[in-house]
């Protein structure tokens, strides 16, 4: 996109606001999609598009930790690490995944390909542990499906044709969004726990602790 077709996109952006700095988010939501961060030319670009100081649009970027101003991966995975995806194995996904990608949270492959990152809460607790790629969500991830996941990815997977996050599926585990790659068991197939450790040992040892804790608290 030129810096012209930018500046309409922007003014059309802007146009929908009865106040044009209640468009500055979504300003920055397009800037951001066009190079995968947001440059000082981006910044100023939406400073125009707004009419405010440069100044004022990067105190908003740098307050919100869904805007960055360093490049990153073509794939950005986001792992929840709230407490309703500690408790159910987030913590398992990401050790996976740092290992498989040779790299720590924070972090981006040497081939620019995949930026690894911890995200406090996607909003998915009722489908948790919770991952998203780039913005897109994969729900009740477990380490075969984080594996299918990046197979798919590596292989040139369209991000936009993983399933809707709440997409009904019929295979005895409700909720799903991994359809897309193939990692779901066949329909009415129960999940194998010796291919699942988040439904194995150290899923229940987590849930036990937890209502342990929980009957604690009642108790006091």
């Amino acid at each position: 996109m030129t810096s012209d077709e930018l500046q309409t996109r922007l003014r059309e952006i802007v146009a929908r606001y009865p106040s044009a700095r209640s468009a500055m988010l979504p300003c920055l939501h397009l800037v951001q999609a066009e190079t995968g961060y947001i440059t000082p030319e981006g910044i100023q670009a939406v400073a125009e598009a707004i009419g405010v100081k440069p100044d004022e649009v990067e105190s908003v970027v740098t307050f919100y930790s869904m805007y960055t101003q360093e490049p990153k991966g073509r794939y950005v995975i986001k792992v929840c690490t709230s407490i309703s995806c500690y408790l159910r194995g987030c913590d398992d996904v990401m050790a996976y995944l740092e290992e498989r990608l040779g790299i720590q949270r924070g972090e981006t492959t040497g081939d620019g390909r995949f930026t690894l990152e911890s995200a406090e809460c996607l909003a998915a607790c009722g489908m948790a542990p919770a991952v998203q790629v780039n913005g897109r969500f994969v729900e009740n991830v477990t380490d075969s499906d984080a594996s299918a996941l990046l197979g798919y990815l590596e292989n040139g997977g369209a991000v936009d044709e993983i399933a809707s996050p709440w997409r009904p599926i019929s295979d005895g585990r409700g909720m799903a969004t991994v359809t897309a790659i193939g990692a779901i068991d066949a329909p009415g197939q129960s999940p194998d726990p010796a291919h699942d450790g988040h439904d194995g040992r150290a899923r229940k040892d987590k849930d036990h602790a937890y209502k342990a804790h929980q009957n604690g608290a009642e108790t006091e």
